[in-house]
């Protein structure tokens, strides 16, 4: 038996892009559903440290760079939204801090002080005197400066919550499709691409105006299963550590090496694990340069690390573990990640990665104004996705890695 359905907008990925996108477009008066294979945050959406920045990391080579330039508006566009005055609703998203620091020891000082003062960053960062360090910062740095961010840090499970909140109706939009149980047709002379799912000895075909591939590195594979010529994707692997007590206090800060650079020697946020404990989130150069590393030599580098630049800091009673993402990006022919959200538009579909967390609300206007540029218009009814909801199940939310 063969079931068909039209809508116009069908996202694959639930993740926080898809996510986003999918309230996005609903607020833009379409109708659109998303489907799963996993679960909800899975992936690289809880692997991510939750900072939304506006590109000042990027521009520590001594200029502001196409990726600061892309980013510097976003912090401006979270907040709209997590005021409720956005174009998506994320009021009561946890925030885990509302500033976030770099630290820099004491050889770059006039340096980074020349180029904190130039005009392009003039009264966007500030360096904070001893007294009004924050209490970790009092107690465990010995020498260097501390500077106040316009980056604040949220929580990704509570990010993802609240957007499969915010469209939870009586028949939510959201489906868990299986792996092995769908595939793409293209009929005759139309260019137009069409979801074939297999579910309980049924056969049900979507239609949709268009397919929005929003699956980080599923993308790949929707790649291939279309086999669509216009668009790539890569992947760059990060070797990321935590270290988990409830001795451990809340810190939120870059650690900036000896010389500049893109990414910071390291980087810290803080979490809480399902028991309460603190965790100590580690990325930055530490991640990048780990991948050649095992999970052993990973681990002793991330301690000493820990250890050189706080060494008044007692992480005995800590555990320590680590894991290795990838973050999936478009491959835009020179394998450096884009500098900006990317999308790509062939047949009905559009292919898309935000690029980074911070740039989820860019992707959602590019995507946005590809839509009002090809003319897409809003489907009449919730007629598929009532339909569906009979038919499909709900994908359940992921864990967070430390938990």
């Amino acid at each position: 038996m063969t079931l068909r359905y039209s809508t116009d907008i069908v996202i694959f990925g639930g993740g926080i892009a898809g996510l986003w996108l999918l309230n996005r477009l609903k607020n833009e008066g379409y109708h659109p559903l998303l489907v799963e294979t996993e679960f909800l945050g899975g992936g690289q959406t809880f692997a991510s440290q939750g900072i939304i920045h506006g590109g000042l990391k990027y521009a520590l080579g001594g200029s502001f760079t196409e990726a600061a330039n892309a980013i510097a508006s976003m912090p401006k566009a979270w907040q709209q939204c997590l005021k409720g005055n956005g174009d998506v609703d994320l009021t009561g998203v946890l925030i885990l801090s509302d500033n976030y620091y770099m630290w820099s020891d004491g050889s770059l000082r006039s340096k980074l002080k020349t180029f904190l003062g130039s005009k392009s960053l003039a009264g966007r960062v500030h360096s904070l005197e001893p007294e009004r360090y924050p209490e970790f910062f009092k107690n465990n740095v010995i020498d260097g400066t501390l500077y106040e961010l316009p980056d604040f840090v949220i929580d990704s499970s509570s990010l993802v919550k609240k957007l499969r909140d915010n469209v939870s109706t009586v028949s939510p939009p959201i489906f868990s499709i299986e792996k092995d149980n769908y595939h793409f047709t293209k009929g005759g002379d139309i260019s137009n691409y069409s979801l074939v799912l297999n579910s309980d000895n049924q056969e049900i075909v979507i239609e949709a105006e268009r397919f929005i591939f929003c699956a980080g590195e599923g993308n790949a594979e929707l790649i291939a299963q279309t086999n669509i010529q216009s668009v790539k994707a890569q992947v760059r692997p990060l070797h990321m550590v935590y270290l988990k007590s409830s001795q451990l206090p809340r810190v939120f800060v870059h650690c900036v090496g000896d010389n500049f650079s893109l990414t910071p020697k390291l980087t810290i946020t803080s979490h809480a694990d399902q028991q309460g404990q603190t965790v100590w989130y580690l990325g930055g150069e530490l991640a990048e340069a780990g991948v050649r590393k095992n999970q052993s030599e990973q681990l002793k580098v991330a301690k000493n690390l820990v250890r050189k630049l706080f060494p008044r800091l007692d992480t005995s009673a800590a555990e320590w573990d680590s894991f290795i993402i990838n973050r999936a990006e478009a491959n835009i022919g020179n394998n450096y990640r884009p500098d900006d959200a990317y999308l790509l538009s062939e047949a009905n579909i559009i292919t898309a990665w935000p690029t980074k967390l911070t740039l989820t609300p860019s992707l959602a206007d590019k995507v946005v104004n590809a839509l009002r540029r090809d003319s897409v218009t809003a489907s009449t009814s919730n007629g598929a996705i009532n339909a569906l909801s009979e038919l499909l199940a709900q994908p359940g939310l992921a864990q967070n890695y430390w938990d």
